[in-house]
């Protein structure tokens, strides 16, 4: 890589970081591409060489949190949930409770970008789709179930598992009336009674 590209690819990685800063302190709608290039030490000209919106500036801080997700996900959640074992589920949660305090900036200006703009809530639409998805082929893998519950049960589970993760994040952690033990041993008997039966 030229010392030029190298430049190009630190301000670029300066101005995501910037970003995700200034988003968890002015929200998503609050933040102007000006407070994104200052927090970055540059200007709002460098900002539009790497990103022609805000909303595009957002699509890369996702590749980056599904990125995460991705690399950490052995095994993915496809053989885990068609494996059927509670080890491996719970195991699973553990992993995500993990890497809450990492993604969850990433997770709130995506919701709080969904809001107001239509193409990152495709975005986010598709990062649920994909993980539902998950859940279902790993039930028709395992032959569990009747097919035309499996995308429901699926959506079930899924649906259990942002609400406990937007509630994290909404009140920034866990607490004394849902702790993380309590959280790991409930999600992991609600998925096996759903998705192992």
């Amino acid at each position: 890589m030229s010392l030029r590209s190298a430049q190009k690819q630190m301000t670029r990685s300066l101005l995501l970081a910037s970003a995700l800063e200034v988003f968890g302190e002015k929200g998503y709608v609050g933040t102007t591409v000006d407070d994104i290039a200052v927090r970055a030490g540059a200007n709002r000209a460098t900002f539009y060489l790497h990103f022609s919106s805000k909303s595009e500036l957002i699509a890369a801080l996702l590749g980056e949190v599904s990125e995460l997700v991705v690399s950490t996900d052995k095994p993915t959640l496809t053989e885990v949930v068609a494996s059927g074992e509670r080890g491996k589920i719970e195991a699973f949660f553990a992993r995500r409770f993990d890497h809450w305090p990492q993604m969850m900036p990433y997770v709130v200006v995506a919701n709080q970008a969904a809001d107001v703009e239509a193409a990152v809530q495709v975005m986010v639409d598709h990062w649920h789709e994909t993980a539902i998805a998950e859940i279902t082929e790993g039930l028709t893998i395992a032959g569990r179930f009747a097919p035309e519950t499996r995308r429901a049960r699926a959506l079930a589970a899924f649906a259990q598992l942002e609400y406990y993760s937007r509630r994290w994040a909404h009140v920034g952690g866990w607490t004394d009336l849902v702790t993380r033990p309590t959280a790991l041993h409930v999600l992991t008997d609600s998925w096996y009674s759903l998705l192992v039966g």
